[in-house]
């Protein structure tokens, strides 16, 4: 094992976190308003709540291969453009977001769902000659959107995709979607119902019952230039992996934004809670509570428990829950001493005509919550909340208007540890830079040992340049909560060329980690002379993104 000798994060989880070993991946599992652990209790060695001495750290990199640890060992379970069922369908680009389904509770075979951000000029449809064609708009939705895969672990221990499942198909943005919630059908998306198709999927989460949610995040681009009304976009989007016949949709009540992803727990009270982060510049933190209460015996019927609630802003000044409503909009419209901020860039009068119900504050989620005084920060990207005292973590990835040039991870106390309280208090849990040897936090999840892990998301154009040299290409790190090296950081992976790691996902038993490799090659601009090739398949003439199943964890 190699001595470490990074300096520690600014502060830590503290002396609470040995509790953690109840946690699993993120959310864990809810039982009746309690944290049920469902992982391992071992990931790096019996009940150790530790990482050091159970892996090697490796240094930066500006290879281009996905290098782990020695011991660790990674099989590509689908790329870009592979086919994906009988159909025909194929793998889309750009994949981000990662969830594990196990069938019939196993942690060798499950669906895999699996987020498409966004395409490529260069490597699916072509050079722009002016607009689009109509072939390369519609070439560019079907790569976004997700995949449901079926995975399986072979007698060899390797993962692989199963072509011939029944549950294997595509999401895209094709496909129809119904809208929910307080503003489907009304004049803030020009009365529509029914929308066409998911875009621009960042991160997601899983529901207690089953399902997943995706994210829409940047989202303007692709609708401007497919000709698609961009109200329909900018929204959590639902989807049963294991049935087809129910019908996707999209929840207008969790507010339409730059969306990273959903972190869902249960308030003291029973009722759902949502957390969602907002990923650009000056963007606030959110949290929908439901009106009604969860019952895990009526399974999916629980989805309408999305449509009607209340959704919250985060005022970090006061450590406040601001509520997003119409009544309190329009009053501090009408009030002719209150001045619309300046970060809006909007006259008082243009935003009085602008929101006239609380449809408009669903569809305009942003400016309702700046003028109600929510905090702007510095991109709130990925939130995760850990079950064993819910506090929640947002990984706020940078913002150079700020001098915030290398991110850093924020921890929230909710009052009395109830997801459904209206104060809370933070702290600084981790800043990125040299002293902690990674920059720009983005995804976020737990292990069942306490162990914090984060991917990063330095720009391709950034990366290995002035004061981003030192980290080498984008990496995985995972961050010991207790032991000899508490609130180190060790790197896990490094990332190929160009690319960023996104979506960690474990299987429940922590044998397997599944994660994106996404826009390896990014900056190539001659698809003749790819900056990389990752992942080096024989035949290959471009880079693809791919999911990956790390193995070789203890047990």
């Amino acid at each position: 094992m190699e001595n470490i000798d990074r300096r520690k994060f600014l502060s830590y989880l503290g002396k609470g976190t040995a509790a953690l070993a109840v946690a699993s991946t993120g959310l864990g599992s809810f039982v009746e308003g309690k944290a049920g652990a469902t992982a391992a209790s071992h990931l790096f060695g019996y009940k150790t709540n530790k990482v050091s001495g159970y892996f090697s750290h490796i240094a930066p990199s500006t290879e281009d291969r996905l290098i782990l640890p020695q011991g660790y060992t990674y099989q590509v379970v689908a790329a870009y453009g592979d086919v994906i069922n009988k159909s025909g369908d194929t793998f889309g680009f750009n994949n981000d977001f990662t969830v594990y389904f196990p069938i019939e509770g196993s942690n060798k075979r499950g669906l895999l769902w699996v987020n498409h951000e966004y395409s490529s000029e260069v490597f699916v449809h072509g050079k722009k000659v002016g607009k689009l064609t109509k072939a390369q708009i519609e070439k560019s939705l079907y790569t976004q959107g997700g995949s449901i895969i079926e995975v399986f672990r072979n007698e060899k221990g390797e993962w692989k995709m199963d072509t011939s499942s029944k549950y294997a198909r595509r999401v895209t943005g094709l496909t129809p979607f119904k809208l929910v919630g307080v503003a489907a059908g009304t004049k803030s998306v020009n009365y529509a119902n029914t929308v066409q198709g998911t875009f621009a999927n960042c991160s997601g989460g899983m529901t207690l019952w089953n399902t997943l949610l995706s994210c829409e995040e940047n989202f303007e681009e692709t609708s401007a230039e497919a000709g698609l009304d961009p109200t329909h976009y900018g929204w959590v989007v639902e989807v049963d992996p294991f049935d087809s016949k129910f019908e996707v949709r999209k929840h207008t009540a969790l507010g339409r934004f730059n969306h990273e992803n959903t972190a869902m727990g249960l308030s003291k009270g029973g009722k759902v809670v949502v957390y969602m982060g907002d990923d650009k510049k000056d963007a606030c933190i959110y949290k929908f509570i439901s009106s009604g209460n969860y019952a895990p015996s009526l399974g999916r019927a629980n989805t309408k428990l999305l449509t009607e609630g209340t959704l919250y802003a985060a005022d970090m000044k006061k450590g406040k829950w601001v509520a997003l409503t119409i009544e309190a909009v329009q009053k501090l419209l009408s009030d002719s001493n209150y001045k619309v901020p300046a970060l809006l860039g909007k006259k008082k009068e243009d935003l009085k005509a602008l929101f006239q119900t609380q449809a408009d504050i669903a569809v305009n989620t942003h400016d309702a919550a700046i003028i109600l005084g929510a905090t702007p920060t510095d991109r709130p990207e990925d939130i995760e909340i850990c079950p064993f005292d819910n506090t929640f973590f947002v990984a706020h990835t940078n913002n150079d208007n700020h001098g915030n040039i290398h991110g850093h991870i924020t921890r929230f106390f909710e009052k009395d540890s109830d997801l459904g309280a209206m104060e809370f208090d933070f702290e600084i849990f981790a800043a990125g830079g040299r002293q902690s040897g990674f920059s720009a936090p983005d995804n976020l999840t737990f292990d069942s040992n306490g162990n914090l892990w984060t991917v990063t998301d330095i720009s391709s154009s950034s990366m290995n340049k002035g004061v981003h040299t030192s980290f080498g290409n984008n990496g995985m790190f995972v961050i010991p909560t207790s032991g000899s090296n508490i609130g180190n950081a060790l790197q896990f992976a490094s990332a190929p060329i160009d690319a960023e790691l996104t979506g960690p996902w474990f299987t429940p038993d922590e044998s397997t980690l599944f994660l994106a490799v996404q826009h390896p090659g990014e900056n190539t601009t001659d698809i003749n002379k790819p900056t990389s090739m990752w992942p080096h398949r024989t035949g290959d003439k471009i880079p693809r993104p791919a999911v990956v199943a790390i193995t070789g964890f203890a047990f």
